[in-house]
């Protein structure tokens, strides 16, 4: 399986990698190898959280470098009128009566508390390719539906201040 991904969430994941590489795995390093020196490593607390913090690093590292090199690279190529990746879209949740302004994103930089709704999930998925004044059934994985109308669109696009997010 693959993530679709843009090149700037790519150029994003492979500038964080730069930055653990070089400058976030020396100094942690350092950290192991000075709380080594304070003795007992059996009840060296500090050794095992510099340990622990060392290879929560490198493990992010290797989940990065996963991610691009499982990525498929992706366009958005909606029209000028239809809701497409990276566009505010205002809806309203026709099941409690309240309108929510989202921005349709990649997986890797969703944030549901922040409005920011990824392309795959299921209000992503309704939603992108329709128009305003379109009324889109949603799919829940536990086999409910509800629908939601597509009140506004706002094209927007990736300008690389939408950070992308941790795991």
């Amino acid at each position: 399986m693959y993530d679709e991904l843009t090149r700037e969430d790519i150029r994003k994941m492979q500038e964080e990698i730069d930055y653990r590489v070089q400058v976030l795995r020396p100094k942690l390093i350092e950290d192991v190898q000075t709380a080594r020196a304070f003795g007992d490593l059996s009840e060296n607390f500090e050794y095992k959280a510099a340990k622990q913090d060392k290879n929560r690093n490198d493990a992010r590292i290797r989940y990065l470098q996963r991610m691009i090199k499982t990525a498929k690279v992706i366009e958005d190529r909606s029209s000028a009128d239809t809701a497409g990746l990276y566009d505010h879209v205002e809806i309203l949740m026709e099941n409690t009566g309240k309108r929510r302004t989202i921005q349709l994103v990649t997986t890797l930089r969703q944030d549901a508390l922040a409005g920011l709704i990824s392309k795959e999930s299921p209000v992503g998925k309704a939603v992108m390719g329709h128009r305003a004044g379109d009324r889109v059934e949603v799919h829940m994985e536990n086999g409910r539906t509800f629908f939601v109308q597509i009140l506004s669109i706002e094209k927007g696009k990736d300008d690389g201040s939408i950070p992308i997010g941790s795991f």
